[in-house]
């Protein structure tokens, strides 16, 4: 049987158990907050089941595509795998950890993989620093293996670079196109982030570049983070004067920023409104432009590494039991579903959780 059909077939299983799990009684809140903070967001804390979930994307691809995606991947972020901080964690064959009904050994995947977080220092717990740093590896995994997805599909020449008009060749069908239209999707949209993204302006996009393309949020690139700023005000700018004054602030940005501040701080040092608003406002003139709205970027637009880390701090109020901010193995076994089953569903958060709009 080809790899790929057993993975779907334990997947199936796999997720099917966990949908009649029971779910976890103490810190439903928590999770409610997580909820707010993350949306609708399936979270990934075994790299074993992010491999089952790839296989099952990549299913239909032949054998070689799938070497050759492999291949294409280590060719293209090689610096990030010579320095992989959990490069000791073992190569292993899902079907390995599953029983013949298709039900995952979850005590024997925590096993292995609790020395491999437990590094700095290696004292028998797991830190938050320790945890984030996990969790933030595999998310970063996640979204270089889309991006990489992507490139192979469009990268048409094969030269390893991504144009505008290889990625979008539609917006090149018309004769007549407008690049000019910058309105959220017309061309001189995807024109303007494409140039941000394009940091040495060769006209086309690396890797690295790409996946600042694709997934902005989560970009360390200062005219993308200021453009995402930017576009999303547009939503709140109600004068459209491009800045917001307090009356905007306070109805829009500042609900988004408070849901991620009270998870972050349990509820507590919560800033008001205009606390907050005055602490923007540098130049005192009773409006915060774009470069004033910087230090929110990543509470108006959370990206998969914000959200790996309010994942960190999640699995931690939930799991540990002596409450002393740090995870033993014992706690991690008494709590296992934590670690494999941490979906927020539409149904579990009310009205006034969807607080913020998704750029893209």
């Amino acid at each position: 049987m080809k790899p790929a059909v057993v993975y779907s077939l334990l997947a199936t299983a796999f997720l099917f158990i966990l949908a009649f799990a029971p779910k976890p009684e103490r810190g439903q809140y928590s999770q409610l907050r997580l909820g707010r903070c993350l949306g609708c967001k399936h979270l990934i804390f075994d790299p074993l089941v992010a491999k089952i979930e790839r296989s099952l994307e990549e299913e239909s691809w032949s054998e070689k595509d799938q070497h050759d995606l492999e291949n294409y991947y280590k060719s293209q972020i090689k610096h990030d795998w010579d320095t992989n901080p959990f490069s000791d964690i073992p190569e292993e064959d899902p079907e390995d950890y599953f029983s013949e009904k298709g039900q995952l050994n979850i005590p024997g995947r925590l096993l292995i993989l609790f020395p491999c977080l437990d590094k700095t220092p290696k004292d028998g717990v797991i830190s938050f620093k320790e945890l984030e740093a996990w969790n933030v590896w595999q998310a970063t995994n996640r979204l270089n293996q889309r991006t990489l997805r992507e490139m192979k599909e469009h990268d048409l020449d094969g030269d390893k670079f991504i144009t505008l008009k290889e990625y979008l060749p539609n917006l090149f069908d018309n004769d007549n196109i407008d690049m000019n239209d910058k309105t959220h999707g017309k061309p001189g949209w995807w024109s303007e982030q494409f140039t941000n993204a394009d940091i040495d302006g060769n006209g086309r996009l690396n890797f690295t570049e790409f996946n600042d393309f694709l997934h902005p949020e989560d970009s360390g690139n200062e005219s993308i983070q200021q453009w995402m700023v930017k576009e999303k005000i547009q939503g709140m700018d109600y004068d459209k004067d491009g800045k917001l004054n307090f009356i905007e602030f306070n109805e829009r940005a500042y609900d988004v920023y408070k849901n991620y501040i009270e998870f972050e701080n349990d509820g507590n040092n919560l800033p008001s409104a205009e606390e907050k608003f005055a602490e923007l406002d540098v130049n005192m003139d009773k409006y915060l432009t774009v470069a004033e709205l910087r230090p929110l970027t990543h509470h108006l637009n959370p990206g998969e590494l914000s959200y790996a880390r309010y994942f960190t701090k999640y699995l931690i109020q939930m799991a540990d039991d002596d409450r002393d901010g740090t995870l033993s193995l014992n706690e991690m076994l008494n709590h296992p579903h934590i670690f494999y089953s941490t979906v927020i569903h539409e149904s579990e958060l009310t009205d006034d959780d969807y607080t913020h709009e998704e750029l893209r």
